[in-house]
């Protein structure tokens, strides 16, 4: 029995469990009350729609499932930002849907909501998968409305966004299935098809209130905006429903006829399974984000077949790079090396470190992949690039620079998962969220931040004690020690996947078994699009 092994195991289930609990608590939405009340008018709730539309059978991911916690507590909250995203199949084709959730402020959009819409657009036009749009929403959320209405990355982006995948020929269709009002109402009629629920839902610029306030014309919602009104007069939706599920059949059906997809071409056979037990990562990773590891244990525990062709497996062994499959999809990992390497020059590097070579290693990986058209996986557990007199004058920079610069102009989609630390440049350089992967998730076990927070809580509080000490106050140990305390809590709070979560810098947290299916499928939906733009690094440090 391995003691360690058992604590690692022990402590990284417990923070999967409350990982679990938290999912549990945001898919209950705006509250059982809320759900209760919506299936009293007839209607499903968001997720209940989308597991209706969704092939029963198939696997799906849920994108942004934690986004908005721990946001708005003044405004009462917004689970899941107010909208459900899930990737998934309709009649055997892969299709991202969006669903307002009612439940949620009646659907109103926060800030929040607004940048996990666009996400989720943004997958669809990186990927050119179809987008589906469950539209049930009292539109902009009015005491915020400074924060969602004007800004270039606002509520119009989203508008702007429906014109363009039209024009790129991503299909987009709309179930108008409760409120849809003022601006909210070109998305669905901006898609290539509208359906609308009969006496549930209704569309129009101005309610009822409004129309009454500005023209003093008195009528009724349903009059001036419902099924019969839009589908038998105006022209403005093309399908009429009795109800919900009749709405969603109607999307299948339409899903169906669908032709295929030009594809990008990427390597695939046919999946095996590892032949190491997954299960054992939970074991082999620390309990302590400063504690060593061998990341080959944990990549042999992902890829097909347990088999890793490793390249320049003796040089830059800070960063591991090398070929596999996942799921049969051919994969090119980039992967940070935690264990601490003693180099043929007799030199010792420290693991979750990027140096010179390792750095220099990665970039000539990273173009062998664009090269042969293959899909890059990063496994982050970076503290960053290696600093001191000796990296300065060996060039640190310039090759830091080297590998960012690859990673910026890879062409071949990109996949980000954070196991571990995920600090500073080191994130930049192993394709943070600013490096646009087509998906980014993390473990539990990640940790986000500029640095780590042992050491940014000692500057911080340092900085603290010389201002105080400026002012004339006495500042000793027993007041340093409750300086570090405060500001080191206030930082690890900040440095939580959770809250890289909630405001989408990740697309989700997961079960670290999870990962190929993530993995899988992401490259599945970019098989959607093939590679238009040439590989070309630009000019290199050298």
């Amino acid at each position: 029995m391995d003691l360690n092994f058992n604590k690692n195991e022990d402590h990284n289930k417990l923070l999967l469990s409350e990982l679990k609990q938290q999912l549990a608590k945001v898919k209950l939405g705006g509250g059982a009350k809320r759900i209760q009340k919506l299936h009293s008018e007839g209607k499903m709730t968001a997720r209940e729609r989308i597991d209706y539309l969704l092939d029963a059978k198939a696997e799906s991911i849920e994108i942004g499932a934690l986004t908005g916690e721990g946001m708005y507590a003044a405004h009462g909250g917004c689970p899941s930002g107010g909208v459900v995203v899930k990737i998934g199949y309709i009649k055997g084709k892969q299709c991202i849907v969006v669903a307002n959730d009612a439940t949620v402020k009646a659907g109103a959009w926060f800030p929040i909501t607004a940048k996990k819409n666009l996400r989720a657009q943004e997958i669809a036009m990186e990927n050119k998968i179809p987008i589906i749009y469950l539209v049930d929403s009292a539109g902009v959320y009015l005491p915020m409305q400074d924060e969602i209405f004007p800004d270039k990355e606002h509520f119009g982006r989203i508008f702007r966004n429906n014109a363009m995948m039209s024009s790129m020929g991503i299909t987009q269709i709309s179930a108008i299935m409760g409120s849809c009002v003022a601006g909210g109402a070109y998305l669905p009629i901006m898609s290539d098809e509208a359906i609308i629920v009969d006496k549930t839902a209704s569309i129009f610029l101005a309610g009822s209130y409004l129309v009454k306030a500005a023209i003093g014309e008195t009528i009724d919602n349903e009059s001036l905006g419902g099924a019969t009104t839009h589908c038998e007069i105006s022209g403005v939706t093309d399908y009429k429903a009795k109800d919900d599920k009749d709405a969603l059949d109607k999307i299948k059906n339409i899903v169906d006829k669908i032709g295929d997809y030009e594809k990008a071409g990427f390597n695939r056979i046919k999946s095996q399974k590892t032949t190491l037990d997954e299960n054992e990562i939970y074991g082999i990773l620390p309990k302590a984000r400063t504690e060593q590891y061998d990341m080959m244990e944990i990549i042999s525990r992902l890829v097909d077949n347990s088999e890793f062709e490793a390249y320049k497996d003796g040089y830059g062994q800070t960063i591991i790079t090398g070929y596999a499959r996942i799921d049969g999809w051919a994969v090119g990992i980039v992967a940070n090396q935690r264990k601490v390497i003693k180099t043929k020059k007799g030199e010792m590097q420290f693991g979750g470190v990027i140096y010179s070579d390792s750095a220099d290693k990665a970039t000539r990986f990273i173009a062998n992949c664009n090269q042969k058209k293959i899909p890059l996986v990063f496994l982050q557990d970076v503290t960053g690039f290696m600093v001191g007199s000796k990296s300065e004058q060996g060039g640190i920079i310039k090759d830091g620079a080297k590998m960012v610069n690859a990673v910026s102009n890879s062409v071949v989609p990109k996949f980000t998962v954070i196991i571990g630390n995920s600090y500073g440049a080191g994130n930049y350089a192993m394709c943070g969220k600013a490096y646009d992967p087509r998906l980014i998730v993390a473990w539990p076990s990640a940790e986000l931040a500029v640095m780590g927070g042992t050491q940014a809580a000692k500057v911080l509080a340092q900085i603290e004690a010389s201002s105080l000490k400026a002012k004339g106050e006495t500042v000793d140990e027993t007041k340093e020690a409750e300086l570090f305390a405060k500001i080191k809590a206030r930082y690890d709070e900040q440095v939580s996947p959770y809250y890289a979560a909630s405001r989408l810098w990740t697309d989700a947290i997961i079960d670290p078994l999870e990962t190929r299916k993530w993995i899988s499928m992401g490259i599945e939906a970019a098989n959607h699009a093939p590679i238009e733009k040439a590989f070309n690094l630009g000019v290199i440090q050298v």
